[in-house]
């Protein structure tokens, strides 16, 4: 697994130092970003939320296609309370929310409750079961993100993956005279992780890439393998994967992007089926609520309470 990965990066960083990156719309055709649309898109993204914000990076790893001050963007101090399997253990409990055993919603997380039936046009939307849909602006309410169990295979293994087209001290031994301090125990402190959140343009898959930087309880760095505590289990290891971040320094988890393009596209659909013309600066919006269901536990801010896009006639 550990070579295959390293072989597919050194591919496929031949391959964008070789080729240009797109700069022709294939928004709709294909759920992929030019360059220009990836910019508009990040732009949208830090005027409605501004915990996002864009980056320059240093200067020696700045790719020449994007604005210098817009190289990629970043969310930080992102709360973790919980990790995501206690989550997951608590949805199995509860009846569990399961995945779609079908062959086209390509492994990710998909809809609670059984399974729905093949004639539902929503079917095959990774993680956008639940999308609604309503009033004159058609606008989304809810994305919830969504666990249960599956078989491994169920899951896309990037070793599996074929090249797509377009990858103390204890105070009762102390004498009564002294004075012991002691810490209560309900200090009203809410300790726990925390998560710098960042997105890039991969040029090879012309989508976002996220990558994840965690710190624990004591604001120390997480090792890239604790990272995949906070990461939908179904997924950890096979769709988060753990590599050099192409800006900052070190390794960090990041949501292998080798479906974003097909997953989006699927989005897009269901959208376009519900009379909805989306607009490509709502594009990371959309892509959020989606890797949501992979981080389910890390509360970056995603809001999406306006018009999506324009209503077709």
């Amino acid at each position: 697994m550990v070579l295959t990965q390293k072989l597919h990066e050194a591919f496929k960083g031949t391959v964008e130092r070789i080729t240009g990156p797109r700069t022709v719309s294939a928004f709709k055709e294909k759920g992929v970003l030019s360059i220009s649309e990836f910019v508009i898109a990040g732009d949208n993204l830090v005027s409605k939320c501004p915990t996002w914000s864009w980056e320059s990076g240093e200067p020696n790893k700045r790719k020449s296609y994007l604005p210098p001050e817009k190289q990629f963007l970043i969310t930080r101090n992102v709360p973790c309370l919980r990790r995501a399997a206690s989550v997951e253990e608590e949805y199995e409990a509860a009846g569990g929310e399961v995945l779609l055993d079908n062959e086209d919603n390509d492994g990710w997380l998909a809809t609670h409750g059984k399974p729905k039936d093949k004639s539902d046009e929503a079917e095959n939307l990774p993680s956008m079961e639940t999308l609604e849909i309503s009033g004159k602006n058609k606008t989304v309410k809810s994305i919830p993100s969504h666990f249960g169990d599956q078989d491994e295979e169920d899951i896309p293994d990037m070793a599996d993956y074929e090249e797509p087209d377009n990858i103390e001290t204890d105070a009762a031994t102390l004498p009564s005279t002294y004075l012991v301090a002691e810490e209560p125990d309900d200090d009203n402190i809410l300790r726990t992780r925390t998560y710098d959140v960042s997105i890039t343009y991969d040029k090879y898959y012309q989508t976002p890439r996220v990558w994840l930087t965690g710190y624990d309880e004591s604001r120390m760095l997480l090792q890239p393998e604790l990272v995949l505590e906070d990461v939908s289990q179904d997924h950890a290891r096979k769709t988060v994967t753990i590599e050099d971040h192409p800006h900052l320094p070190g390794k960090h988890a990041s949501v292998h992007p080798c479906r974003h393009g097909a997953v989006m596209k699927k989005i897009i659909d269901v959208l376009m089926s519900h009379g909805v013309e989306p607009e490509v600066d709502k594009y990371l919006f959309l892509f959020l609520k989606f890797v949501a269901s992979v981080i389910p536990t890390i509360e970056y801010d995603y809001t999406m309470d306006f018009d999506l896009g324009s209503s077709s006639n």
